[in-house]
């Protein structure tokens, strides 16, 4: 990895929570934690990009993989400098060639559903329809093992909820989580850091807090992960979408529940819950 391509980053995460006082329903003061959130606007080249509203824990990976899921760029190598300025709520970004132009791009959008209305652009829709993602299985109890890894996590949420967390895993083994206010967000970061790191996904599983959305698939396809899980429900249409590109789609997956929306022939069922007994069967 140390001979990897990297941009010349800030490194400016902030703290994920600030404390506060509530009443409670018995009209006592209870100590809390509320998410810190912060406007970060995106500037490439001095054009305004995107206003992202963020926690600030991962500025510089939340940035890159913006880009990156949006398609702005294909080669790391062309971003030569990411900093962030908590002062001014911007990240500036230089690329190697300086005087982008991504107005023709930033005219041709969609605003998509999520916390925080994430974009997407035209022209992306029509690359998505030529990447399939790899054929991977995986054994069912290997995916409570993971399930069970990622109770360890979620620091924000048990503070102070009112986050999303998703997760990038290799089997059962969580090698990355990110907690933000937008699950999109979250997404972002992490495929900044497997860019910045020339990470496959092809032997990946990213499990989010939240819907599985158009906007989810989307990114999930473009980081070429192959199984995609929630302990949320789905979209219509990101359950199409995940059709489309040969996604494994798994929702609500809690405890020993989940449900396969697609692809459940890469499913190994080899830890089958025992089926409760009714009380008509006594």
């Amino acid at each position: 990895m140390s001979n990897l391509y990297r941009p010349d980053m800030t490194n400016a995460g902030l703290g994920f929570s600030l404390p506060s006082v509530a009443i409670d329903e018995r009209g006592e003061a209870q100590a809390i934690e509320l998410v810190g959130e912060r406007a970060l606007t995106i500037y490439v080249d001095k054009q305004e990009i995107v206003t992202l509203m963020t926690i600030g824990a991962h500025p510089e990976l939340l940035t890159l993989g913006y880009l990156k899921n949006q398609g702005f760029f294909d080669d790391i190598a062309d971003i030569k400098v990411v900093q962030v300025d908590w002062e001014t709520e911007a990240v500036a970004v230089v690329t190697r060639q300086g005087g982008s132009d991504f107005s023709e791009r930033m005219a041709q959008r969609t605003v998509t559903t999520g916390c925080g209305q994430g974009t997407v652009f035209g022209r992306l829709m029509e690359k998505l329809k030529q990447i399939r993602v790899p054929d991977v299985s995986i054994k069912q109890s290997m995916l409570y093992a993971m399930l069970d890894a990622l109770k360890n996590y979620n620091e924000v949420y048990k503070k102070a909820g009112a986050v999303h967390g998703c997760a990038l895993c290799t089997g059962e083994q969580i090698d990355f989580f990110v907690e933000d206010v937008g699950r999109h967000n979250a997404v972002d970061a992490i495929a900044g850091l497997m860019w910045l790191n020339d990470l496959s996904g092809a032997d990946k599983i990213f499990y989010t807090t939240g819907r599985l959305t158009s906007e989810m698939v989307i990114k999930v396809t473009q980081m070429g992960i192959p199984i995609l899980l929630s302990r949320s429900g789905a979209t219509q249409m990101g359950l199409e979408m995940a059709r489309q590109a040969g996604v494994t789609m798994i929702s609500r997956a809690k405890g020993k529940h989940f449900l396969v929306l697609n692809g459940s022939e890469h499913i190994e069922f080899d830890a089958i819950p025992e089926r409760r007994r009714s009380f008509e069967e006594g």
